[in-house]
């Protein structure tokens, strides 16, 4: 009896992991969305691909949190990354809609059309409302490798699904 309950607690604690990653990635002190040498977007990839595959495994209240606590770490205006990470879902829920089966490549091609648009919209507001300074080179850099790594972290999210949700999309 102990053992099955040892067992079910694992289970659901394994099944926590995509939000449990979530908090952690938004909540450390080297983020690294705001590196000056590896700049990429860790919650993005995240988000989007958990979004799109396993919308039950992130709910919108738990990534609008997120982005609430990601705002404070990094002294951004409250509610920027939350409109971002929000942004994002709308994106993937689009398109988890839209199709009929799934394809990685064509996901990650999506995913470049998303963090573009959600980029600009967000560097824009920051701008034009909060006179933020950009440096569009970074901003550059930070979306192509964000483009870049999502097939990385999709095929290892992907294993992962696979391995503890007992199911897989591709």
């Amino acid at each position: 009896m102990s053992r099955f309950s040892n067992t079910n607690l694992i289970n659901k604690f394994l099944r926590l992991a995509p939000l449990i990653i979530l908090y952690l990635s938004v909540l450390n002190e080297f983020d690294f969305n705001y590196s000056k040498i590896l700049s990429f977007n860790f919650p993005f990839i995240l988000i989007f691909y958990w979004s799109l595959r396993k919308s039950e495994a992130l709910g919108y209240g738990y990534i609008f949190v997120a982005g609430l606590l990601n705002d404070v770490v990094n002294a951004l205006p409250i509610g920027i990354s939350s409109f971002n990470y929000l942004f994002i879902c709308g994106f993937a829920a689009y398109l988890r809609t839209i199709t009929l089966r799934p394809n990685l490549v064509k996901d990650w091609l999506f995913f470049l059309i998303t963090i573009m648009v959600v980029n600009s919209l967000s560097y824009s507001l920051l701008y034009l409302t909060f006179s933020i300074d950009l440096n569009y080179n970074s901003l550059f850099f930070n979306t192509f490798l964000t483009f870049l790594l999502y097939i990385v972290f999709a095929y290892i999210f992907m294993l992962y699904q696979k391995s503890f949700f007992r199911e897989g999309n591709d």
